[in-house]
């Protein structure tokens, strides 16, 4: 089923502030109640809306750096490469994980509290490939932007 204008206002909302209440959300996009919770069940039921989370603010729970790795496989097997995300998946430290086109075949997007933590991670998860050409790490400095919403049109 397609969105309607309505749904779309919901969802934009939602991503801004899950945590509004029923009503909030029926008043900002001229719904009754009812008919708002109807809606978003419908949106949860047709997988719109994958879970609701709280977004922390990671320097509050000490340093962090952030790295951006980019990762080359020595051959494109897939197999090879089902292997090596299953270990990526699974570490702690990797947030985001990318298949990509071009020069390298993964990115990473990772966060550890230190240098010693990273160095743990790459033995782990990096080396531990027989599959792994390379990699190339990337420290952020400081990130300047971070969106979780997505253009609900």
């Amino acid at each position: 089923m397609p969105l309607d204008r309505i749904d779309k206002a919901i969802l934009s909302s939602l991503q801004s502030d899950c945590s509004q209440t029923n009503l909030q959300l029926a008043q900002q996009v001229g719904l009754s109640p009812p008919a708002c919770l109807k809606r978003v069940k419908r949106l949860k039921a047709q997988g719109y809306i994958q879970k609701e989370v709280a977004l922390l603010v990671p320097e509050k729970f000490g340093p962090y750096l952030h790295m951006v790795v980019e990762v080359e496989m020595e051959r494109d097997n897939k197999a090879m490469n089902q292997r090596f995300l299953q270990r990526a998946l699974a570490s702690p430290e990797v947030k985001q994980c990318y298949q990509v086109t071009g020069e390298v075949d993964f990115v990473l997007i990772c966060m550890v509290p230190d240098m010693p933590s990273y160095e743990a991670f790459c033995d782990r998860v990096l080396y531990a490939e027989a599959n792994l050409k390379k990699f190339r790490t990337l420290i952020s400095l400081k990130r300047e932007k971070f969106d979780t919403r997505i253009n609900t049109g």
